[in-house]
């Protein structure tokens, strides 16, 4: 049902699709965060998508994407639709969420190529030509007629647990899986009857939408998540895709939710789902002339970040349907802050990509900055207020650990002073954000201070607090979260001659365009990609070398593409497994690298003459302050760990004279990320 006008906001005026009326028009679109366990949606799943429904989302959509057969083993964490044990941990997920407003469907697969020979059961992955998947390296086989039979058998017992479980609906998934890979020319290379013609092509993906439709029945919603055009070489077009687009919607899909572009690869999946530094929702356009074509209800989520945004989509009647997937990560509820005025309160979605990237990396969605998605069974999103006597805290240090620890403290009630030497606010998040394609993560800073200011913190920027400054405040509660300061101990020989990535970051090194300038990345992370990033533009000539075996190996896929284009574009030389041993002076006043690798016996040494040697090694603990005011504590720093990981709180008692409790977080403990340091915070000060 198309869009009234309203005075209402477009955001939370319901919406009929078929029988099924929605509350409103927010989705939380089909993704897969991991959190099954054992390929189930047991109750840390269940309890991720609940917390969207009772923060207000309309729908919330599971199982991005639950896998049908054996032989498409998950890649990431995937639902498996072809157990029968599945039925009844759905249900209690679809009564959860139904008893809290909201409707709740599934996105169903089988992801053809796009997985690997070698996990599940290892079966042969099979796709509709043998074309290697570049993404997860997959040789598939090419799908034999009872291949489809089985493939198409498997659809419909999957569909039937869906219904089974007390869904509302199913969602057909129909880029980079099997379903599509008959569908688009760059994936179907077949000379029989199922590959040529686009009615060819199109005969296996109809078949299986037909018989779901025909065995759910018409009171079962079916949808179809789909790239309408694939945007790369030899991919399916748009008028192709229009055109199969208009046959699925004859064949009986209720609603399309549109895809742009093609994840067969890291470069074409960072084009397709856009990251931090790129605009806003750039496919609006796109869907707004799908929607005008087609006769059903337009679903569409890539970077929809925010409210306004989103409403921008509806009231100009670019979709029926808003996915804020991301941005209910970070704040699942987003809806329930709208629609009670407190829209400046949402907790913004930085496009970090870190949702994604963590998948991959450490086994499960996370957000960058907020420590409960995920984690909702042990973790609030809404910070309890204290029961009890009211506490002095105070803060040492606004980064995010700092300002996470201001934050949390400020809710349970707490009299909170918050330091910082710096004039700014953000700590090391700002001298990431002096790359401008990363400026949005300002947006982790800006939030915590707008809510700090909002609880009444005590905030003292430009203030450099020693001892007896916070002793001065007679606290209870002492939180040191004084960050680190880079590291070039590693060095054997020339500490004092290195530049290292904060004073690229800061700009205090401004290399000539006639420089030559070794980069050296023992870390692994963001922060030499970005020093890279930034002085690429000065026209230097840039060396980037490290020990590991590939560049940068904990940025992930979603957000190294972009670096790497800057690496292609620029020219940097990249040197692979060769760690750095010293740096001296040479006689014409520049500087000699000395290099080996480790896999040669003997160790083998070359020398690199540059003009700047730039470090990356991560940090070392800023704690003289935190070790200045050990001996007043009552625990002298110490962590109850047990404590910790239950979320209680803190008695240690180490030192019967002292007056307060004494911790320390984020970097200032060691060199970790952005969402390790706000953890750090909120699980500390949660119990406080």
């Amino acid at each position: 049902m198309r869009a009234q006008t309203s005075n209402v906001d477009p955001l939370l005026r319901p919406f009929r699709l078929k029988h099924l009326t929605l509350r409103n028009r927010v989705v939380s679109t089909s993704h897969e965060p991991a959190f099954g366990e054992d390929g189930l949606p047991k109750d840390r799943y269940r309890a991720y998508h609940l917390e969207k429904a009772r923060g207000g989302v309309g729908l919330t959509m599971i199982g991005g994407s639950a896998v049908v057969s054996p032989d498409s083993p998950p890649s990431f964490g995937n639902l498996l639709l072809y157990r029968d044990e599945i039925v009844p941990w759905l249900r209690r997920l679809a009564d959860d969420v139904h008893d809290a407003g909201a409707a709740v469907m599934c996105q169903v697969t089988h992801l053809g190529r796009r997985t690997s020979n070698y996990s599940g059961d290892w079966l042969p992955v099979v796709s509709a030509s043998p074309l290697r998947e570049p993404a997860h390296r997959a040789f598939p086989k090419a799908a034999e007629p009872w291949d489809i039979d089985r493939i198409v058998a498997d659809y419909v017992a999957a569909a039937l647990r869906c219904r089974a479980g007390g869904l509302d609906g199913i969602e057909l998934q129909s880029y980079g899986h099997f379903f599509d890979s008959f569908l688009s020319p760059s994936t179907n290379h077949r000379d029989d009857e199922l590959g040529g013609s686009l009615t060819n092509r199109l005969a296996v993906p109809r078949r299986v939408l037909r018989a779901v439709r025909d065995a759910v029945g018409p009171d079962f919603v079916v949808g179809l998540r789909m790239a309408l055009a694939e945007d790369r070489p030899g991919g399916l077009t748009f008028d192709e895709g229009m055109a199969a687009a208009e046959q699925f919607s004859a064949d009986g899909i209720d609603f399309i939710s549109t895809i742009r572009g093609s994840i067969e690869s890291d470069a074409s999946l960072a084009r397709t789902i856009p990251s931090i530094g790129t605009p806003l929702a750039p496919f609006l356009e796109f869907n707004g002339e799908i929607r005008r074509r087609l006769d059903i209800p337009v679903m569409h989520a890539a970077r929809i970040a925010d409210p306004a945004t989103a409403r921008h989509a509806l009231r100009a009647g670019l979709l029926d349907l808003v996915g804020m997937t991301r941005a209910q990560i970070a704040d699942p509820h987003l809806v329930t802050k709208v629609a009670t005025g407190q829209e400046d309160r949402i907790r913004p979605c930085v496009g970090a990509s870190y949702c994604l990237d963590a998948i991959y990396d450490s086994g499960d969605t996370k957000c960058i900055h907020n420590p409960a998605t995920g984690r909702e069974l042990h973790v609030p999103h809404i910070v309890p207020p204290a029961v009890g006597r009211r506490r002095k805290a105070v803060v040492v240090g606004a980064g995010p650990a700092g300002l996470e620890a201001a934050r949390v403290l400020g809710e349970r009630g707490h009299d909170v002073v918050l330091f910082e030497a710096s004039d700014q606010p953000g700590g090391q998040i700002q001298l990431a954000a002096q790359n401008p394609r990363r400026r949005d993560l300002l947006g982790i800073v800006d939030w915590r201070v707008g809510e700090c200011k909002h609880l009444g913190v005590d905030l003292r920027l430009g203030t450099y607090a020693e001892a007896q400054d916070v002793l001065a405040e007679h606290p209870d509660l002492v939180v040191v979260a004084t960050g680190g300061v880079p590291n070039r101990s590693f060095l054997g020989e020339g500490e004092r001659l290195v530049s290292d990535t904060w004073d690229v970051m800061s700009g205090s090194l401004r290399p000539r365009s006639t420089d030559a300038v070794l980069v050296y990345d023992d870390h692994g992370g963001y922060p030499a990609m970005d020093a890279v990033e930034l002085l690429a533009p000065s026209g230097a000539r840039l060396h980037y070398v490290t020990p590991e075996r590939m560049l940068a190996p904990d940025v992930g896929s979603m957000n190294s593409p972009a670096y790497l284009r800057v690496f292609a574009a620029d020219g940097v030389t990249t040197v692979l497994a060769q760690r750095l041993r010293s740096v001296r002076r040479t006689g014409d006043g520049r500087l000699a690298a000395t290099l080996y690798s480790e896999y040669t016996e003997p160790e083998t040494e070359t020398e690199l003459v540059v003009d700047h040697v730039v470090v990356e090694h991560g940090t070392l603990p800023n704690d003289e302050l935190y070790n200045d005011l050990l001996a007043g504590s009552r625990n002298l720093g110490e962590v109850d760990h047990r404590a910790l990981l239950a979320h209680d709180v803190q008695n240690v008692v180490r030192n019967d004279a002292g007056r307060y409790q004494l911790f320390r977080i984020g970097d200032a403990v060691t060199s970790r990320n952005i969402h390790a340091a706000i953890y750090d915070a909120l699980r500390l000060c949660l119990p406080v």
